[in-house]
């Protein structure tokens, strides 16, 4: 009677463990820790209630021949052990088997939440292998993304240094356009002004002759006039000399 309390006991407190475990559902411990803790400490449980047995050494098997399993589940303790323990604390072999069946039930059921409840190892590394491969795709698109707008950057810079390029052409052929524009005009305005200073200097020069002509002609007209205004100078004095001999005589 008192293994079967002390074995009521022992599985009233796996369960609580096992439902304290549950109701945190991993938010605080990993759930390789957890599953770690409850591998631990059913363990204990188990090899506390098989080290009392002194058939754990000689009768030990992985299975009790009571204890069926259903096909579905897979016992994780030594169920014989357990059923050697509890007949050796002066359980009947009925009682230790049922006692046995129904902490195994407990176990597995709970291990069963457990399992549903966190996730395996298998799927968190596939998880994280999705993790990862989504992580690289995400970083090809974006350094394809990012090579591809580097390379609409280059050609759009391209594009505006030809832009530049070609209005800087355009701008110096305009310029010198103008620029052999305006020394052509410069040119024809330097010859027209040549060719009026040369008529004006070919005017002066017409004009300079004509003067000359002029002056040389009064001045061969007053030589003229002067012979004139001699010679009738002369010729009167002249006549008043002969009047006035004519007069000195007529008075003598």
């Amino acid at each position: 009677m008192a293994a079967c309390k002390r074995a009521a006991q022992l599985g009233s407190n796996l369960g609580i463990r096992l439902s304290r475990l549950h109701k945190f559902d991993g938010s605080e411990v990993s759930p390789a820790v957890q599953r770690l803790r409850l591998d631990s400490s059913s363990t204990k449980l188990f090899s506390s209630l098989s080290s009392d047995s002194p058939f754990n050494r000689v009768d030990y098997r992985p299975f009790s021949q009571l204890a069926k399993s259903n096909g579905k589940r897979v016992f994780l303790v030594d169920t014989l052990a357990l059923v050697r323990s509890l007949e050796a604390q002066g359980v009947p072999s009925k009682q230790a088997e049922a006692i046995t069946a129904a902490i195994t039930e407990v176990l597995n059921d709970s291990l069963e939440n457990v399992a549903h409840s966190f996730v395996s190892k298998a799927e968190m590394q596939k998880s994280e292998m999705i993790q990862d491969a989504n992580l690289s795709k995400f970083k090809s698109e974006v350094q394809s993304s990012q090579e591809h707008h580097f390379s609409l950057l280059q050609r759009e810079t391209e594009k505006l240094r030809n832009d530049i390029e070609k209005m800087r052409s355009e701008l110096r052929y305009e310029i010198d356009k103008v620029t052999a524009g305006q020394r052509l005009d410069l040119n024809l305005e330097r010859g027209r002004i040549r060719d009026e200073l040369a008529n004006q200097n070919a005017e002066t020069t017409n004009l300079t002759n004509k003067l000359d002509r002029e002056i040389h002609g009064l001045r061969a007209q007053l030589e003229a006039a002067k012979y004139d205004v001699i010679k009738y100078c002369i010729g009167t004095l002249v006549s008043i000399s002969a009047v006035g001999l004519a007069v000195l005589r007529i008075l003598m």
